[in-house]
Parts: structure tokens; sequence; C-alpha cells
């Protein structure tokens, strides 16, 4: 059977508390996969997501594009600072570096109207622990 990739999309506010809703949403559209998968991409998105209402601006969204081999999460602001990873200290700065763990592939696109941080995750059990 061949999955259509089709794309969720959620617009949300400001608020540090949609992050709860973010989580639901993935759980929900997510619900076919392996677990693994879902709190993997759970744990992507509220990175993304807190980054983006940390440090971005308004207008938000998050996107998931589930396949057969792979999922695409993609999270927008409007704002027009690239995203960069910090020095972890108490105050946080590790976001980016577990996005880039949990990922097979992460990467921010600049958009005229903010930027796109994005993250691929393997969906094939097989190909996400096999040794690189």
């Amino acid at each position: 059977m061949k999955l259509r990739a089709i794309r969720h999309e959620l617009g949300i506010s400001a608020e540090l508390t949609e992050l709860a809703k973010v989580r639901q949403w993935v759980r929900t559209v997510l619900g076919g996969f392996p677990a693994s998968v879902v709190s993997t991409a759970v744990m992507v998105v509220d990175e993304l997501t807190s980054n983006a209402l940390r440090h971005g601006r308004a207008p938000y969204a998050v996107r998931l594009l589930p396949g057969a081999a792979k999922v695409r999460i993609e999270v927008d602001d409007g704002g027009g600072e690239p995203a960069r990873r910090r020095t972890p200290s108490d105050q946080g700065g590790r976001g980016l570096l577990l996005v880039e763990r949990c990922a097979a592939a992460w990467g921010q696109l600049r958009r005229p109207s903010g930027k796109t941080l994005w993250a691929e995750l393997t969906t094939d059990q097989d190909a996400a622990g096999a040794p690189g």
C-alpha cells in the first residue's frame, strides 16, 4: 500500500500554552505510525514550535507531511532572523541540538514573510536504527 503525502497544517497563536495543543495535534495526525516515530515527532515539533514562539514572531503555523518513508515537519514564523544553535545553559539552548540528533535531516528556509524550520524523521525502523 502506497501512502499519499497529505499536508496537515495548524495555525497557532503566540501563547506558549499552544504547545500542548500542538503536541496533541501531532499525536492525532500521526496516530497510525509506530509509537517511537510519534514520540520523536512530538519532541521535534515541540522544540521547533517553542523556538518559533520564543524567538520568532507571528504569524505561526505548524505542518506535518507524513509519508511512507519519512515524516516532514515544518514550523513557520514571521521573524526574519535565522534560527541558530546556542551554547546550552540553564536558560536553554538545547532545542536545535535535540532536533539535530533526532532528525534524519533538518534546516531552515527564508521566505519573504519570515522563515520555515523543517525536520525530516525516518519512519522505517530498520533504516532509523541502522548504523551509518
